[in-house]
């Protein structure tokens, strides 16, 4: 890519055959308000390190894509409200505007993977949209051509979980429950649908990761945790807030990238802040999972 900016430490890191890690910059941007954004991205970026791997914060800055910021550029984000949210297709204008973007799942494994890094953790995918099966995230075909191991907490509990599973399942992406059998539901840590893949260790996922890419497969792995025992949501709670949040945006005819935002916010009121602080929670459980993985597919490189 001719407008990519890999950091010095990530490139270093890449060309020594070190573990690095992607971290997207949305919820920096869009997910949480200040100061607390730009505490979580520090923080984010310091469990990936505690566990032996490069952070990689991917953004949109100036019109360049950037594999890995400087704190300065990290408080940038966290603080201007110019800083738009960037899926795959909005890339290129961001560029030709020469605007900042902080990016969704889709937009940052495809920064990340043409950056050359392998792992990426995030909180929780985007998916099929209840109610519309037509509206559908960026994230999803993202996932089924981009191979890379992607760590989330399943995908956002506000979508429709089934048709979500689903669509990854027909489209080719590996799907493994990291420590469980059942696919995990963001702020909740069960969801009734079962996975055939489970794996209790990085070392499982590596192998299967190392198995699909060495056999030409162009899609995503995805590691999905479930939320930390201590600050997980019971999942009657949670449907109830989402319920209602759902009939809200209905009423205030809340569409498109609004959607998503719009949801989280009122799930956030309707649950008294608790599901704010389970998602603070499965992003650092996850950020430590995708190092651990990065750390053993680094093993397989020379250097």
């Amino acid at each position: 890519m001719t407008d990519l900016d890999v950091a010095p430490e990530v490139r270093s890191a890449i060309d020594a055959g070190r573990p690095a890690v992607a971290l997207e910059s949305t919820v920096i941007a869009h997910g949480l308000p200040w100061p607390e954004n730009l505490t979580l991205a520090r923080r984010l970026e310091a469990v990936v390190r505690e566990h032996g791997a490069v952070a990689a914060t991917i953004a949109v800055l100036g019109g360049r894509m950037r594999v890995g910021l400087d704190d300065a550029e990290l408080e940038h984000l966290a603080r201007s409200p110019q800083v738009r949210k960037l899926t795959v297709r909005d890339i290129p204008v961001a560029i030709a505007e020469g605007a900042d973007g902080a990016t969704t799942v889709s937009a940052t494994m495809r920064i990340a993977h043409a950056g050359g890094i392998r792992v990426f953790a995030t909180g929780g995918i985007g998916g099929v949209h209840r109610g519309d099966h037509t509206d559908v995230s960026a994230d999803l075909p993202e996932l089924a051509r981009t191979p890379m191991v992607v760590v989330c907490a399943g995908a956002k509990a506000i979508l429709d979980l089934p048709a979500t599973l689903e669509w990854l399942e027909t489209n080719g992406v590996i799907v493994i429950g990291w420590g469980t059998s059942e696919f995990p539901a963001f702020f909740t840590r069960t969801s009734g649908l079962p996975l055939e893949t489970r794996a209790d260790s990085e070392g499982e996922v590596a192998a299967v990761a190392r198995a699909a890419w060495r056999n030409g497969m162009e899609s995503a792995v995805l590691v999905t945790v479930p939320a930390p025992e201590a600050f997980a949501l019971p999942a009657e709670r949670m449907e109830a807030a989402i319920t209602r949040a759902l009939a809200r945006a209905e009423a205030e005819r809340v569409r498109g990238k609004a959607t998503t935002p719009f949801l989280l916010r009122h799930v956030a009121e309707y649950t008294g802040g608790e599901s704010v602080a389970a998602n603070l929670a499965l992003l650092e459980r996850n950020a430590s999972v995708a190092a651990r993985v990065a750390v053993v597919l680094a093993g397989d490189r020379p250097g």
